[in-house]
């Protein structure tokens, strides 16, 4: 089966009996916070017991860190867990998304025989006025990213409200998908998350994986004001979806706010230098704001990488995009110029 996010990293090493350099998948290059790991061997030693299915303990550290009451919380098992959750709560009959975007939304959406009604977005990828007519009394659900995937573009601020008042008049369920954030220079004056007390229709969707590469934890979680909705949600999974492992985790993450801080220093600090780099190779280079990168090349460059020891995202899967477009993450210093000297090699 073809991989939908990233690279294949156990087909690689299974193959050639190494492990390659991933660039397909956007995590924190930093690796797991040292605290993160010393919790999860802990709970460990507690394994043989049911986790919370409430979350309770983990519940209200994030309410604590987001400000925000612990009753409008709800953890998952990460984002696209509550993503396919969420559209089975709703289980709306149309819905809207950008073109591209991140494919777990569509995929949730068919899994619910919905109707799915694409706006393109055009050649900066960013998103303009035009798609609030598309927002209708018809659109039960509408799922944006913030920064856009696989553009890495941001949506102004201005645009998200209007979009927000759009869907209050409609009555459609907006999941503002918070997942990169953090790796915008200014996270907190771009994310809608202060609508979320007085908007039942706003959900804000984050996870744990990117800033804290916790991708192998699976841990997420959604922000409403709209209690009946996140019963719904929760309703929708299945039980004892957070393993006790994942719970701890989490807990200690959120203490890691050193650790945050280098990453979003050091992704700050690579990505001019990458966008620079590989607009000098000859690549059309999408100029990005979160810890990835999309580009488009004039020769394939997926298999040319994969023997050179690199994978990276093909996103001739994507609606809106096609052949030779690719994503790459940002990641550290050496192991960017590693990148960089694959695709220039692979592009001679």
């Amino acid at each position: 089966m073809k991989p939908t996010h990233g690279g294949d990293t156990a087909a690689f090493e299974s193959t050639y009996g190494t492990k390659p350099l991933d660039f397909s998948s956007n995590v924190s290059p930093l690796g797991v916070p040292e605290g993160v790991v010393r919790a999860i061997r802990e709970a460990a030693e507690e394994a043989d017991t049911y986790p919370d299915p409430r979350c309770r303990a983990l519940t209200d550290a994030i309410a604590e860190k987001e400000r925000v009451l612990p009753e409008w919380v709800l953890c998952g098992n990460g984002a696209s867990d509550l993503i396919r959750r969420i559209a089975q709560a709703v289980h709306p009959k149309q819905a809207l998304v950008t073109a591209p975007c991140f494919s777990e939304y569509e995929a949730a959406l068919s899994g619910v025989n919905c109707h799915i009604i694409r706006y393109p977005l055009t050649e900066d990828f960013r998103m303009k006025e035009e798609i609030l007519p598309l927002i209708t009394e018809e659109t039960g659900l509408l799922f944006l990213t913030q920064p856009c995937n696989p553009a890495g573009v941001s949506v102004p601020k201005a645009l998200c409200e209007r979009i927000l008042a759009r869907c209050e008049e409609t009555g459609t369920r907006l999941v503002m998908d918070e997942c990169f954030i953090d790796f915008l220079d200014a996270p907190d004056d771009m994310s809608m998350l202060s609508f979320v007390k007085d908007s039942r229709m706003l959900v804000v969707l984050k996870a744990f994986t990117k800033i804290y590469a916790m991708a192998g934890v699976r841990l997420g979680y959604l922000l409403s004001s709209d209690r009946d909705f996140a019963e719904a949600v929760y309703e929708a999974g299945a039980s004892w979806s957070v393993s006790h492992l994942a719970q701890a985790a989490g807990i200690a993450a959120l203490r890691e706010t050193d650790y945050v801080a280098r990453v979003r220093a050091l992704i700050g600090q690579e990505r001019p230098r990458m966008i620079s780099a590989l607009i000098d190779s000859g690549l059309h280079v999408v100029k990005g704001e979160a810890n990835f990168l999309l580009l488009h090349s004039p020769v394939p460059l997926k298999d040319a990488l994969v023997s050179r020891g690199v994978l990276i995202r093909d996103c001739g899967d994507y609606h809106g995009l096609g052949d030779g477009w690719y994503r790459i993450a940002i990641r550290t210093r050496e192991e960017n110029d590693r990148v960089i000297t694959a695709i220039r090699e692979a592009l001679a």
